[in-house]
């Protein structure tokens, strides 16, 4: 009875382990902000960005997912769409260094060894946490002094995905990051060049494409959702 009950323990943790799908892939896209400077446009990449990622597909309808990123940023004023802007002539650019984990929900079925279960649209909930530059301290003669920060962001995201060929797959997909931060453009009401038009968090955002490659055993998936 003991050997029969390790049996089945051994069993289902081998199941669990290596009768899965992963996946792993690169992104290659471009990055937009919304803030205090520049356009207004939500998905308007003009950075070139990436980013590599690792998914753990629980069942065919939800997928676990970790990201690193590098996403750059930049804006001017030259090319707002408000009078205020164009006048004040501002712009800056910054770098973003991000570590997103969350979950894909897949509206269909999504299997690649299956024969007719090889693409659907997603929705992708994550917490991301991004280091940036901001402007510490500015002194009295204009000078900015620079540092590093952490903060956290609510990226929400919609995305296509499909099966290539054999075990590798692509997706197209747009993130939208709201930030708890106004600074990302350095601009803030502490230091001396304070000429806000409203005065909101800052946004930023990511459309790519990726290439993603599967593996592991033919999915024996966990049941649910």
């Amino acid at each position: 009875m003991k050997k029969s009950i390790l049996f089945i323990v051994f069993f289902s943790l081998s199941a669990i382990m290596f009768g899965q799908v992963y996946e792993i892939g690169v992104s290659l896209g471009g990055t937009n902000y919304v803030g205090d400077v520049g356009r207004t446009n939500y998905i308007y990449p003009n950075q070139l960005a990436g980013n590599a990622f690792f998914k753990y597909n629980y069942n065919p309808r939800i997928a676990f997912k970790g990201t690193l990123s590098y996403l750059p940023i930049k804006g001017n004023d030259k090319n707002a769409d408000t009078d205020f802007r164009r006048n004040r002539g501002l712009n800056f650019t910054n770098t973003i260094g991000e570590i997103a984990l969350g979950m894909e929900f897949n509206f269909y079925e999504y299997d690649i060894s299956s024969e007719n279960k090889t693409w659907t649209p997603y929705i992708l909930i994550e917490l991301a946490a991004f280091n940036y530059s901001y402007i510490r301290e500015q002194t009295t003669a204009g000078e900015d002094l620079f540092d590093k920060k952490t903060s956290f962001a609510i990226p929400i995201g919609l995305g296509f995905k499909s099966k290539l060929s054999g075990n590798f797959a692509f997706s197209i997909e747009s993130k939208f990051r709201y930030t708890f931060e106004d600074d990302l453009d350095y601009l803030t009401e502490d230091n001396l060049n304070y000429n806000i038009e409203g005065n909101s968090n800052d946004w930023y955002m990511f459309t790519g494409v990726s290439l993603i490659y599967t593996f592991g055993r033919p999915a024996c998936y966990t049941q649910g959702f």
